[in-house]
């Protein structure tokens, strides 16, 4: 008995528990809260907006930038310089050859940056201007137009629910030419739209020539840039925001789909390729624009203009 003492004499007093602090770390933290509730989900973003319609907070606007932005863009040449400018084109800098011939076309480039204001004007020596633009043919005149601000996918979103409004978006895949981007641009702005969302790579973007195309509703109509196109349409649709793609070989006909009276995304691929596949599969519905003239296909800006007509006239 006196060793079984001494044996139990060696420990080092007694033990100190964790008070009930493991126990509760294996504990669950119960069920996952839902999305609306979930910070920076888009649904709480969305339920957000809601929120603070009903309760008549003022309308803010789709806030832009966290798309990302574009590259800085030269204009050259006398007669693109001009018509830049008179298109609207923004635009930070005028550069003007040194000791250069003074036609009527330079004069008037002058006087449409002086007009309009807020663009730099700076003379540059032949060299300079061959530099800066790679050895183009500039003439004498290079318009330096800023990086366009694209938006964020979501923020077109949640500017329709701002005013209280179900989305229309346009979605364009693989549209290469800025002119259609353009064209597209415009529509949205016609009948209502929200905005425009476009891939960041291989396809068109917010360039000069997209600026001119828009004719001038570029300023107000956001255009957003999505890393992976499939991804944000996913997004979109967890949202509840129907996804309809349009394809010449489409299920419904564009004057028969319930899904264009609400929140609605609209699809337009390339006139060439269609919708790419990971898209086509993305899409809840795929629809058709009869065409009784047997026209094969339509660009993308009249295409979509044809769908944004049809949804805008069942909202009214």
């Amino acid at each position: 008995m006196a060793a079984n003492n001494r044996r139990m004499s060696g420990k080092k007093g007694a033990q100190v528990g964790s008070g009930g602090n493991r126990r509760r770390g294996l504990e669950g933290k119960g069920p996952t809260p839902p999305a609306e509730a979930r910070k920076g989900h888009v649904k709480n973003r969305i339920a957000n907006a809601k929120a603070k319609k009903s309760a008549g907070a003022p309308r803010r606007p789709a806030p832009k930038g966290r798309g990302g932005k574009a590259s800085s863009e030269m204009v050259v040449g006398r007669n693109p310089v001009f018509e830049a400018l008179r298109d609207g084109v923004p635009a930070s800098t005028l550069y003007v050859q040194q000791f250069i011939d003074n036609d009527e076309r330079v004069r008037e480039a002058l006087q449409l940056a002086a007009e309009r204001g807020g663009i730099h004007l700076m003379e540059a020596p032949r060299p300079e201007l061959d530099r800066m633009t790679n050895g183009l043919n500039h003439q004498g005149l290079v318009l330096q137009v800023p990086p366009y601000e694209y938006a964020h996918p979501e923020d077109l979103v949640a500017a329709a629910f701002d005013e209280g409004k179900d989305p229309l978006i346009v979605a364009l895949d693989g549209v290469t030419d800025p002119r259609n981007l353009g064209a597209v641009v415009r529509s949205v702005s016609a009948f209502g739209g929200h905005g425009v969302l476009v891939p960041e790579r291989r396809a068109a973007g917010m360039t000069a020539g997209a600026w001119k195309s828009s004719a001038g509703t570029a300023a107000r109509t956001p255009v957003a840039r999505a890393t992976n196109l499939t991804r944000a349409l996913e997004a979109y649709k967890k949202a509840g925001v129907a996804v309809v793609g349009l394809a010449a070989d489409g299920e419904h006909e564009v004057g028969d789909l319930p899904a264009l009276n609400g929140p609605v995304v609209i699809v337009v691929g390339s006139e060439g390729k269609g919708l790419s596949r990971l898209v086509g599969e993305t899409c809840d519905y795929r629809v058709r624009i009869p065409m009784p003239g047997g026209a094969e296909s339509l660009n993308a800006g009249v295409a979509a203009g044809i769908v944004l007509y049809e949804a805008s006239r069942r909202r009214d």
